[in-house]
């Protein structure tokens, strides 16, 4: 019996049939990738975050402990692929002899590396000029003593006789803050800066340099181990790697107590890692969540579709004397075989999606779990759609209310109890004490990420999009039941002489026609909001990789080695429109050391541009001409402000290195506005001041980077760069393409290129469904009565003015409320996940390629379903009389 109904139903109801197999895998195939998404992302942000790690562990041997002791317990810990000595030893300072002049400066640390440290761990130390094999000088120190390869430098020790070394090459440590750590110190202490001088020798001539020192003073001797782990153990999912992580360590911390502190860098980026897990839980559930809803709310508007004639097929089989418990078996036959079918079709969907969109291969042994789950969600999906509405109908229903073609007009439940207001004003509740209260989803104090979760702030969107849908659908009820003469005169270029009776067939139509208004708004609003948040994430995305690298392309020299030098050759390489150089200099605020930015205000915003967001008064071009007018003065951070109770107009003795003896000498300022980001600066302390005052002070008017704006391919313009600068090896040449790699490996911009597209895409599919597939189920509902009105002579263009003034009531309502709803809930977005922009947008960007897709896809749709009606109305009309 089951088959022969199944068949019948294939046969003659196969519209309904197919659109809920259709919903059910569009839910499926679209929750699925979803899942495939915060898998996959979970995973590459685990092993982008391990490479970022230069070394997992340091190991700080404590006096005394026996240095072949550790090492072995830190074998018997966990796997090793890397493992060497490094000995620090802290100085009271350097001095050199260079151009007739001495230089001295501050205290300072000298490392002691072995012949295999730069090979185990290449990314602590880059060579800038000169050769690693010897001593080397970092950069900064360098700096500050005027020294190049081939000079010689004093080394002073703490009770023992000074020594001098010849300079071999100069190199940058990228990572000295990790470098330099202080190891054992309680959790949440304030970090430990990096030393400002600092030389590196090798081990066996350090040792012959340190010994004294170390017999007389070994407080100011340390050893480390630096480690690096065997990474194809750690599990792929960022909790269970810094799980992995965090045991390791404490394994080697139970073997080597009271001899040796831990320094675990691989558990503490997993950390943060498994907070950045977090962060793409929390993308998911405001990008992800309405789409998934939206594909739930269109099965069950495809499957009320045809709730009608599956009324009358349940009073012709009650009639014929089937009773209700039969009739349920066969609903849920029908439910059974669309959730089966649309379940398998929806995962296929899913794996091809998931293929090409995510690059995710979905069908493999780790996704089973997912697709298992989806497969009975689809299911209890489908069950949920057909079998419950029709156990219903056959419970409460007589057999002539069921075969009523017109349903009872009483309102719906949610109307009838304001769910809709109730829903605005949690969400406007939530997103004031959200957004409005300063809340961020990610927090970064003094530039170390964290992130602090409040999941009912992403209620607010949530609820948004679904009170004004809500909303949406109780105006256009209350318009076609109150509005009439409105409606229509707006369908009379439709539907002529016969608007008024259209008018009046809407108002009988209205619980249906605000259904379907109502899902062709939400369809509009979530792929609307989807896509202005993408197009502002993508346009802030490149603004903060502007900022990160400075310009399109970037050169960066030192104070020995110039940018500036090769001013006029940059210049001249096609495809480049602007150059502009800036310096970079040391300057002390008190006894803070901060980054110096010299810069023509005038002349900056030709090649990098000036956000209003990097200002504290948000206006960059007022504040630019404001320190060009001012020759002394200066922008400070606004950490600096908060640190020394500065304010603007404030006097301010800066002190700068000058060209002439190397010291640093107090040069007068005026504070003239404050500043909040700047290409290339840290996020803490810095300084914007004129570059010609600054050459005037220190008697050195070079620049230390040039900035350049290309027209054209970025990593070609840094191509030729590199060939131009050749002569030069102390510059290094950056583009903007690869500070959008760096950020896009970051906490506060996860890459949502594949999230983007997959929701974009599917929400094209989602929106076509809702103006063509439900329009056009809900119109084929109502053959029986287009019959009629052929049978009493209706002519072709009468019965089309039926048509398509409904796809146009359905469609252009929709799309009128669903861009105004996607707007402001983009808005919302843009609010809530202000600290995912660095900085944040001065406003939102508008993607007109793609909102123009989405009315041509839906106008299309909707007309495909309008034509298809129009044309089947006045085929085979007997048998459409007689079928009822």
């Amino acid at each position: 019996m089951y088959r022969h109904w199944l068949i019948g139903l294939v046969r003659t109801r196969s519209g309904r049939l197919v659109g809920t197999i259709g919903g059910v895998a569009l839910t499926v195939a679209f929750v699925a990738c979803l899942g495939a998404f915060l898998q996959s992302s979970a995973t590459e942000m685990t092993a982008r975050s391990v490479a970022q790690v230069p070394v997992d562990w340091q190991v700080q041997s404590l006096p005394g402990a026996d240095h072949n002791a550790v090492e072995a317990a830190i074998h018997s810990a966990a796997p090793v692929t890397g493992l060497e000595l490094i000995n620090y030893a802290d100085v009271p300072g350097f001095e050199a002899n260079t151009g007739g002049t001495v230089q001295t400066s501050g205290g300072g640390t000298v490392l002691g590396i072995g012949p295999g440290y730069f090979d185990q761990f290449p990314a602590q130390v880059r060579r800038l000029v000169g050769s690693v094999d010897g001593v080397v000088i970092a950069q900064q120190t360098a700096a500050n003593l005027h020294v190049g390869v081939g000079d010689q430098v004093v080394i002073h020790h703490h009770q023992a006789p000074d020594t001098s070394v010849t300079i071999a090459g100069i190199v940058d440590l990228p990572n000295a803050d990790a470098m330099f750590q202080a190891i054992g110190v309680p959790a949440g202490a304030a970090p430990q800066a990096p030393p400002d001088n600092v030389l590196l020798l090798p081990m066996s001539q350090w040792q012959q340099v340190f010994d004294q020192q170390g017999a007389s003073r070994p407080d100011t001797i340390r050893t480390e181990f630096h480690v690096r782990l065997d990474h194809h153990d750690l599990p792929f999912d960022p909790v269970a790697a810094n799980t992995w992580a965090t045991e390791r360590g404490h394994n080697f911390e139970a073997r080597v107590a009271g001899t040796a502190l831990l320094a675990n860098n691989l558990a503490a980026r997993l950390g943060a890692v498994r907070e950045d897990a977090l962060y793409a839980r929390l993308v998911f559930l405001f990008l992800g969540s309405p789409g998934a809803i939206l594909a739930i709310l269109l099965t069950l508007a495809v499957a009320g579709a045809g709730r009608d004639k599956r009324r009358r097929d349940q009073a012709l089989l009650r009639l014929r004397g089937a009773t209700v418990d039969r009739v349920l078996r066969l609903a849920a036959a029908e439910a059974a075989f669309a959730g089966v079918g649309g379940a398998i079709l929806g995962i296929l969907l899913a794996a091809l999606a998931a293929n090409f969109i995510l690059g995710v291969s979905l069908l493999r042994s780790a996704a089973l779990p997912l697709l298992s789950t989806m497969a009975v969600a689809g299911i209890a999906l489908s069950l949920a759609a057909i079998l419950i509405p029709a156990w219903r109908d056959a419970r409460s229903l007589s057999i002539a209310a069921a075969r009523r073609p017109i349903g009872n007009d009483r309102a719906p439940l949610w109307a009838r109890f304001y769910l809709d207001l109730v829903l605005l004003a949690l969400a406007a509740a939530l997103y004031w004490r959200s957004a409005a209260s300063g809340y961020q989803v990610v927090l970064a104090p003094e530039g170390v990420a964290a992130t602090a979760v409040d999941y009912t702030a992403f209620l607010a969107p949530v609820l948004l999009w679904n009170g004004l849908a809500l909303f949406s659908m109780r105006l256009v009820g209350a318009g076609l039941r109150l509005g009439r003469p409105v409606i229509a005169r707006g369908l009379r270029p439709v539907a002529g002489s016969l608007a008024d009776v259209i008018a009046a067939t809407f108002g009988r139509q209205g619980p249906r026609l605000t259904t379907g208004v109502g899902l062709a708004a939400l369809a509009f609003a979530f792929a609307t909001s989807t896509a202005v948040f993408n197009a502002t994430y993508e346009a802030q995305a490149r603004v903060d990789a502007e900022l990160t690298n400075g310009a399109d392309v970037t050169v960066t020299g030192t104070s020995a080695e110039p940018a500036s030098r090769t001013l006029d050759r940059l210049s001249k390489l096609p495809g480049v429109l602007a150059v502009q150089p800036m310096q970079h200099r040391y300057a002390y605020v008190g006894t803070d050391l901060q980054d110096l930015y010299g810069i023509d205000p005038t002349g900056i915003g030709t090649a990098t541009p000036m956000s209003d967001a990097y200002f504290a008064n948000g206006a960059a071009r007022a504040t630019l001409a404001n320190l060009a007018r001012t020759p002394d003065g200066v922008l400070v951070s606004q950490e600096t402000v908060n640190d020394y109770q500065l304010s603007r107009g404030d006097g301010i003795n800066i002190r700068l290195q000058n060209a002439a003896d190397n010291q640093y000498h107090a040069v007068p300022f005026h504070i003239v506005g404050v500043v909040r980001e700047f290409p290339t600066a840290p996020k803490d302390s810095f300084l914007v001041a004129n570059a010609t005052y600054i050459a005037q002070q220190t008697g050195s008017p070079e620049s230390e980077i040039v900035l350049i704006r290309s027209n054209g391919d970025p990593a070609r313009i840094a191509r030729a760069a590199q060939s131009a600068t050749a002569s030069l090896p102390g510059l290094k040449v950056s583009q903007i393409g690869d500070a959008v790699a760096l950020i896009g490996s970051s906490l506060t911009a996860i890459d949502l290129a594949g999230l983007t597209r997959l929701e974009l895409i599917f929400a094209l599919v989602m929106l076509a469904a809702s103006g063509g597939l439900v329009l056009g189920l809900g119109l084929a509902d109502r053959e029986r009565s287009f019959a009629i009105l052929v049978a009493l002579g209706a002519k072709p263009r009468q019965l089309g003015a039926f048509v398509w003034s409904e796809a146009a009531l359905v469609v252009g309502g929709g799309m009128f409320l669903g861009l105004l709803t996607g707007v402001l809930i983009a808005y919302v977005l843009v609010k809530l996940l202000t600290g995912v922009f660095d900085p944040p947008p001065e406003a939102l960007s508008s993607p007109w390629g793609y909102l123009a897709a989405l009315v041509i896809t839906a106008t299309s749709a909707a007309l495909l379903a309008a034509t298809s009606e129009a044309m089947r109305s006045r085929a085979h009309v007997t048998e459409k009389l007689r079928g009822e």
